[in-house]
C-alpha cells in the first residue's frame, strides 16, 4: 500500500508544481494554464462518483484502481502526439478522468486493512509524501539544466509505476457492517456532513493560487527553479513529519480541533505568500505550515469522511470527499486564480484565498460536532436496521 501512495502521489509532485511551468514554456497565457490545470480537477467532480458507484455495487475496487492506472498513463502519452491547446484538453480530460478513479478507492481499501486502528492511516499515507519530496525536489534542478520539455517522460515513467504498484496490492473487503443500508441521500442531508463537505470544499478553493501559480510566481520574484523544488519539498518535509504525529495528536485534541486549526493557518499561510514574498525565511515558514495546510487536514478530514460514510457507502464518501474538494474546489481555485492572475494582480488573489480559508474554519467550528457527539452519531448508525 505505501508503493501505491509513493508512486501516486510522486506523479503528483510533477504535475502540480511544474505543469503550469511546461504550459508556460509552450507558450501559453495564465488564463490558458488556469484552465488547463482546472480540467485536471474538474474531472474529479464526476470520475471519482462513477468509480465510487462501480466499486460499492460491484466491491471490485483493486481492479478499479489497476485499470484506471493503467488507462490513465495510456491516456496521457497523448501529449506526445500534439501541443496544440485543443489537443492539450482532449488529453487532460481523458487522462485525469481515469487517474482521478484510483486514489479515492484505494483510500477506502487502505482503511478497510486498518479496520479498527485508523489512526494508523498517516503512517501509511506518509510514503506517498515521500515521494512527492523526492520527485519535486529532484525535478527542479533538472527543469534548470534541460528545461521543462522533460516533465512529460518523467510523469509517463510514475504513471506507469502507479499501474505496476497496484499489481501488488490485493482486494479487501469492507464486509458486513451494520447500518450500512442508510440513504445516501439522508446521509448527505444531515448537518455535519453538509459542514464537513462544504469545509473541505472550500479548504481546497483556497488553494487555487498556490497550486496553479506558486512556482510560476516565485520565480517572477528571482527564486531559481531549483530552490523553488526544495521549497515544495519542504513543505512535504513538514507535512511528513506531522504524519509521524497525528497517531498521537487525534486521540488528544479530537479530529475536528485539528481541522479548524489547519484552516485557520492555511488563511495565515495564502497571506505570507501574498504580502512577504520577497522574504526567504518567510517563504520557508510558509511552507513549513504545509503540515497543517496539507497534513493536518486531510488526515483529520478523511478519518471524519470514513467515520460517517460507513459499510457500502465508503467508496462513494470517498469519491465525494475527492470530487468536492479536490475536484469542485480545487477546478475552482484555479479558474478563479486564472481569471484574477494578471487582471487584478498576485497579492489580490492570494487575499481571496484568506477569505475562504477563514471561512471554512468557521464553517468548521459552528457545524461539525465535537468529538464525542460524532462517536454518538457513529454509534447509531451501526445499530441493526
Amino acid at each position: 500500500m505505501s508503493g501505491f501512495y509513493w508512486f501516486y502521489f510522486a506523479s503528483l509532485g510533477a504535475l502540480v508544481p511544474y505543469w503550469s511551468l511546461y504550459l508556460k514554456e509552450l507558450g501559453y497565457a495564465a488564463q490558458d494554464i488556469g484552465f488547463l490545470m482546472a480540467i485536471i480537477l474538474a474531472t474529479k467532480i464526476v470520475s471519482p462518483n462513477i468509480w465510487g458507484w462501480i466499486a460499492d455495487h460491484t466491491g471490485q475496487r483493486m481492479n478499479i484502481v489497476r485499470l484506471g492506472s493503467l488507462l490513465a498513463a495510456v491516456s496521457f502519452a497523448g501529449v506526445y502526439v500534439s501541443d496544440g491547446y485543443g489537443w492539450l484538453v482532449v488529453v487532460m480530460v481523458l487522462f485525469s478522468f481515469f487517474w482521478n478513479a484510483a486514489l479515492p478507492q484505494f483510500e477506502a481499501i487502505t482503511f478497510n486493512y486498518l479496520q479498527h486502528q485508523t489512526h494508523r492511516y498517516s503512517n501509511i499515507r506518509l510514503w506517498g509524501s515521500i515521494g512527492f519530496i523526492v520527485t519535486v525536489m529532484l525535478l527542479g534542478p533538472a527543469l534548470d539544466r534541460w528545461s521543462a520539455g522533460i516533465l512529460p517522460h518523467a510523469l509517463l515513467l510514475l504513471f506507469a509505476g502507479i499501474w505496476l504498484s497496484s499489481l501488488t496490492v490485493q482486494e479487501r473487503p469492507s464486509g458486513v457492517v451494520r447500518g450500512s443500508h442508510e440513504s445516501l441521500i439522508k446521509l448527505l442531508k444531515t448537518p455535519a456532513v453538509l459542514a464537513l463537505l462544504s469545509v473541505c470544499l472550500l479548504m481546497q478553493m483556497s488553494h487555487g493560487p498556490y497550486y496553479t501559480f506558486y512556482t510560476i510566481y516565485m520565480e517572477a520574484h528571482g527564486y531559481s527553479r531549483s530552490l523553488i523544488g526544495q521549497l515544495w519539498g519542504l513543505g512535504v518535509i513538514a507535512e511528513v513529519a506531522v504524519f509521524l504525529l497525528l497517531p498521537k495528536l487525534v486521540p488528544r485534541l479530537g479530529l475536528r480541533i485539528l481541522l479548524v486549526i489547519s484552516l485557520f493557518l492555511a488563511a495565515v499561510r495564502w497571506w505570507l505568500i501574498g504580502y512577504f514574498v520577497e522574504s526567504l525565511w518567510i517563504m520557508v515558514f510558509a511552507q513549513v505550515l504545509h503540515a497543517a495546510t496539507f497534513g493536518v487536514y486531510h488526515a483529520s478530514a478523511i478519518q471524519l469522511i470514513h467515520r460517517y460514510f460507513i459499510g457500502r457507502h465508503q467508496g462513494r464518501g470517498q469519491a465525494l470527499y475527492s470530487s468536492l474538494s479536490f475536484g469542485a474546489g480545487g477546478a475552482v481555485g484555479s479558474f478563479y486564480s486564472g481569471l484574477t492572475w494578471d487582471a487584478l494582480g498576485a497579492q489580490f488573489t492570494f487575499e481571496i484565498a484568506v477569505v475562504i480559508a477563514l471561512t471554512a474554519a468557521l464553517v468548521a467550528w459552528f457545524w461539525i460536532p465535537p468529538e464525542s457527539d460524532t462517536n454518538q452519531t457513529s454509534a447509531s448508525q451501526t445499530k441493526v436496521v
